[in-house]
């Protein structure tokens, strides 16, 4: 984003103790922990309003762990940072569960549990070996060698502690308990570091802040080319069909290696996602937020092929744009050579599982200069 010379004419200057730039859920967490259990002085801003973006745009699923399965996490970064980051999606569990008893209002979750289905006899193969990488560390799931919902599914693990959640509700009641100034509609054009303070230039106030916690997600990239290559802008798409009768799934469901997923809402609609692993070209490296109709066609069709009994019409249709990190990990730290810019992104479509958690570490690593541990972003250097 950039800012025309006459726009300036109508910028304020301000100081601010601790800024932070993105208002969705790990912005709103970073900015009530900094309050709340570093006693610093919060202003949060955003280039929209509360959970505009993927926040409020997901399907709304607290499923624990990474993208991957479980035992392919622990091949490709190792036992022990496997094991942390399942511990880091408990972590933001307790968070959200802990904001939502404490709302001054409403937040709508499902302790329904997740349900990951296998859809071809490789991924049922894959899911029998992630069920034994569970069981061996001592992880609660159920796993069933046959589809358990009798919808055309080859095999599936129930991981009971997961939840469905009305995310917008949750991010909306974060914001509202940590008590930080809110500062909406409000784009960041430039950011640079003097000294002890930080100036960060958006379109209605220069801040002259002494910490700055980015949580841009997948607009990173556009902020600071720290984050080129890092992280990746990615679209989803959904749709949710008018009120039905029955359930037809009465869990999170999660199959095609993740790629597809399914639940029930709160208000009795069917909410189905996914298809883009089909039209990558399409759908990956883009911060355009429109619906693509061929991914839409696709979610129509699975929706006939796994749930026929779904007949009600399509009440409404959307896109969003996740945040991919480059290794699959989410990034906490500093941007090098300023340390007083912080950052908590890069969550690769499980913002529910591990926002709370990494933005908690980040704010620790910005304040105390302590170690995020495994989502670290000091392992690219």
């Amino acid at each position: 984003m950039t800012v025309s010379h006459w726009q300036q004419a109508e910028q304020e200057e301000r100081e601010v103790d601790f800024l932070v730039v993105g208002a969705g859920l790990a912005g709103c967490t970073a900015a009530y922990i900094a309050e709340r259990a570093h006693k610093r002085d919060v202003v949060i801003t955003d280039a929209r309003d509360v959970a505009l973006g993927a926040s409020g745009r997901n399907a709304g699923f607290m499923i624990s762990g990474l993208d991957t399965f479980y035992h392919r996490a622990i091949e490709c970064y190792g036992h022990k940072t496997a094991r942390e980051v399942w511990a880091m999606s408990e972590r933001s569990f307790q968070l959200w569960r802990g904001f939502i008893e404490n709302s001054p209002f409403d937040v709508p979750i499902d302790n329904c549990g997740s349900m990951l289905l296998a859809e071809t006899e490789e991924e049922a193969k894959e899911l029998e070996l992630a069920a034994r990488a569970l069981d061996e560390d001592k992880i609660a799931i159920e796993y069933y060698s046959r589809d358990p919902l009798r919808r055309g599914y080859l095999a599936g693990i129930e991981q009971p502690l997961d939840a469905g959640v009305q995310p917008y509700l949750l991010v909306k009641s974060i914001l509202a308990q940590g008590g930080a100034e809110f500062i909406p509609n409000n784009e960041l054009y430039r950011l640079e570091q003097n000294g002890a303070y930080v100036r960060v230039y958006t379109r209605k106030v220069i801040f002259k802040a002494q910490y700055v916690m980015l949580c841009t997600n997948a607009y990173s990239p556009n902020i600071d080319a720290y984050f080129v290559g890092k992280v990746l802008p990615t679209r989803a798409q959904c749709l949710v069909t008018e009120p039905l009768e029955h359930i037809p799934v009465p869990y999170c469901g999660y199959s095609d290696y993740g790629y597809m997923y399914y639940r029930s809402t709160f208000d009795g609609r069917f909410l189905l996602g996914g298809g883009r692993q089909h039209f990558r070209d399409e759908e990956d490296d883009t911060v355009e937020d429109r619906l693509n109709p061929k991914v839409q066609a696709f979610l129509d069709d699975y929706l006939k092929k796994y749930f026929p009994d779904v007949e009600a019409p399509v009440a409404h249709r959307w896109s969003g744009i996740m945040g991919f990190s480059s290794d699959g990990l989410p990034l906490a730290g500093t941007l090098p050579g300023r340390s007083r810019i912080g950052f908590a992104v890069g969550f690769t479509g499980h913002g529910l599982a591990l926002a709370g958690a990494t933005a908690e570490r980040a704010v620790d690593k910005l304040l105390n200069g302590a170690s995020a541990g495994a989502v670290d972003a000091c392992r690219f250097e």
